[in-house]
């Protein structure tokens, strides 16, 4: 009955005998990665007929991928990237039907890639980078309407991209470079409206960039770079808000580089190898000429009548307003909170750079200490102010919770989630190098006496955090369970966007599961009531955690207050038995200022919050509504009730 078999990140040092074709066929995750595993891929590896889920990723596994792997039709998850396998990719396959995510790169295979992965309808992220494939890319690819994360980088791949590009309508990362590609980038990359990564870099594309290229709405990371690109910069990429970096160097490029936008921040480096670009913003590259005459004698003439008596009257109080800035600049700086580097800039980080960032652990940047370790603010040597989460290295739990938290980080990332930067793991320290969160947790704000949050600002609160847990629970092909929701875990940014975070105890479901069993608790007062009792993990759990929370962030109380535990009930019973005809009976008195006049209507959204939170605390796990109902059903008393 043996349905999970996870011997992976141990020193086995060892090959894989041919007797794993005799382990049971009710295996569903068989992962073996980073375990220093030598030698082939056994051929009987076909037996285990029941798997969903194959891991042997970060190996020195040889030879050829066996064609009997064909024979796993339940597999939905195949991860052999990061070893030394040759040969080509068998035919077989593709008739893994069910595959969801194929990663095979960092290895050395060659050919051709199959045409008949295009088969492959439920296929949704496929990685071949840094191998050795050769030819023209299979047409079928190009038309996965499915597909949402592609990379063939690092390759031989040569011919063209087909104008029908636009047949990959859900891709988000789409990385063709350092190949052969050779062809004008089609017009209808613009229709690609979820694509949010296009790297096209280091390829033989020629002609214009397409102007189409400005209605990439979703897209965050453009490299055309090292290309035979020819034309001018079109400005309307300028308009495009998601965009963090353009990267179009070593091109034939000429003309004027546009200033706004993505143009403001970018620096040399995205322009070198230009020989005709011009632009007045960065500094390295020359100011774009005037070349026609009649431009040229009537650019003196307004000089002379207009612009110089201009500079000559502002010199005297461009004098004193400079020193004036000066003062303002150096009192902003240190105020001012630089922007956190997305994942992926800091690749490692030593523990001698997290002593110095938090000045050897000095109690002045200590920001919280919990059951796990303590928090710090710190300042990396690139001068980004981050939050350091180091953990209690004594408490062997601990530790384990760091594998965990940082294989669920691995995969994800939402705007209502913390981003962790880097991590740093040694002898001397497990820690999480995170995005600093200034306005603190949401505990603060509730308990703290400085500290006051109105109705419009706990819905939107808690709104941002139901959106973290629904993308968690339905945004991912494995549903994550966060397993510890709580105030003191949702934390809020400069702009006061809520932040869900602390991911030590949650679990990574298995494909196609709904539940997990698991010995760790999260914390009194919030765990589901078959969580605590059978140690049942589901995403019902943490809908029954929100709940509590909501419901303490309307009340101001404690799942653990004295008086309600005194009394022996629940946040829930204690809601029930205390409302006796008004909302006010039970929410926070500090809901409302003084002043503020309470309205119907004021009432009337607190009272769809709390059935709301009794929705999602209900006593049986499937009688609870769904992360999406809850996110529904805030969003429309928010605009009902709060909207002006």
């Amino acid at each position: 009955m043996l349905r999970y078999l996870q011997v992976g990140a141990n020193p086995l040092n060892g090959v894989l005998p041919n007797s794993i074709g005799n382990l049971s066929s009710t295996i569903e995750d068989f992962y073996i990665a980073d375990a220093h595993i030598n030698g082939l891929i056994p051929t009987s590896i076909g037996n285990i007929s029941g798997l969903m889920s194959l891991d042997f990723q970060g190996n020195n596994l040889a030879g050829n991928i066996p064609s009997e792997i064909g024979k796993l039709k339940q597999l939905q998850g195949m991860y052999l990237q990061n070893n030394k396998l040759q040969g080509h990719i068998p035919e077989s396959v593709c008739h893994l039907s069910n595959l969801v995510q194929l990663f095979l790169h960092g290895n050395e295979l060659s050919g051709s890639i199959p045409e008949c992965l295009g088969n492959l309808s439920m296929l949704q992220k496929l990685y071949l980078g840094s191998n050795k494939f050769s030819s023209k890319f299979p047409l079928s690819l190009w038309k996965m309407s499915g597909l949402l994360s592609l990379s063939v980088s690092q390759n031989s791949i040569e011919g063209e991209v087909p104008s029908d590009i636009g047949g990959l309508k859900a891709i988000v990362e789409l990385n063709l470079s350092s190949n052969h590609f050779s062809s004008m980038i089609p017009t209808r990359f613009g229709e690609l409206q979820n694509l949010q990564s296009l790297d096209l870099s280091n390829n033989s594309f020629f002609g214009q960039i397409p102007l189409s290229l400005a209605n990439l709405i979703s897209l965050e990371f453009l490299n055309l770079s090292l290309n035979a690109l020819s034309g001018t910069i079109p400005k309307s990429l300028e308009k495009l808000s998601s965009l963090k970096s353009i990267n179009v160097s070593f091109n034939g490029l000429e003309g004027e580089i546009p200033g706004d936008g993505v143009f403001a921040n970018s620096t040399l480096q995205s322009f070198l190898g230009n020989k005709g670009l011009c632009g007045a913003h960065i500094l390295e590259i020359p100011s774009c000429a005037i070349t026609n005459p009649g431009q040229q004698s009537k650019l003196k003439e307004i000089v002379l009548k207009i612009v110089t008596p201009v500079i000559i009257s502002s010199f005297l109080i461009f004098l004193l307003v400079s020193i004036w800035i000066m003062k303002r600049q150096k009192k902003g700086k240190s105020k001012g909170v630089e922007k956190v580097p997305e994942i992926g800039t800091y690749q490692f980080v030593s523990y001698l750079e997290i002593q110095r960032a938090t000045n050897n652990f000095d109690e002045s940047n200590l920001i919280g200490v919990g059951s796990s370790g303590s928090v710090y603010k710190g300042t990396l040597s690139g001068g980004s102010v981050v939050a350091i989460k180091v953990l209690d290295l004594e408490n062997e739990q601990v530790c384990r919770r760091f594998d965990t938290e940082c294989e669920v980080m691995r995969n994800v990332r939402h705007r209502n989630l913390v981003p962790v930067i880097t991590t740093c793991s040694s002898d001397y320290i497990r820690a999480f190098v995170l995005r600093y969160m200034p306005n603190g947790s949401l505990e603060n704000w509730l308990y703290r006496e400085d500290c006051h949050l109105n109705l419009h600002q706990r819905v939107a609160v808690m709104l941002d955090a139901a959106m973290a847990i629904e993308y968690l629970h339905h945004g991912n092909v494995t549903p994550i369970v966060h397993c510890d929701l709580k105030p003191a875990n949702v934390l809020l940014d400069e702009d006061m966007v809520a932040r869900v975070g602390d991911f030590g105890i949650s679990k990574i479901l298995a494909i196609s599961k709904s539940m997990a069993y698991t010995e760790t608790l999260g914390t009194l007062g919030y765990i589901a009531p078959e969580y605590g009792s059978e140690g049942i993990v589901s995403a019902s759990g943490d809908v029954y955690s929100y709940g509590i929370m909501l419901m303490e962030v309307l009340t101001k109380r404690r799942p653990t207050d004295e008086e309600i535990c005194n009394e022996n009930l629940d946040l829930r019973k204690w809601i029930t038995q205390s409302f006796s005809g008004t909302m006010m009976d039970v929410v926070d008195a500090n809901l409302f200022s003084e002043e503020e006049q309470i309205t119907s209507q004021s009432e009337i959204c607190i009272a769809s919050m709390i059935e709301l939170g009794l929705d999602c605390t209900k006593e049986m796990p499937e009688s609870r509504i769904t992360m999406k109902e809850v996110v529904k059903r805030l969003n429309k008393i928010k605009n009902t009730f709060l909207e002006t």
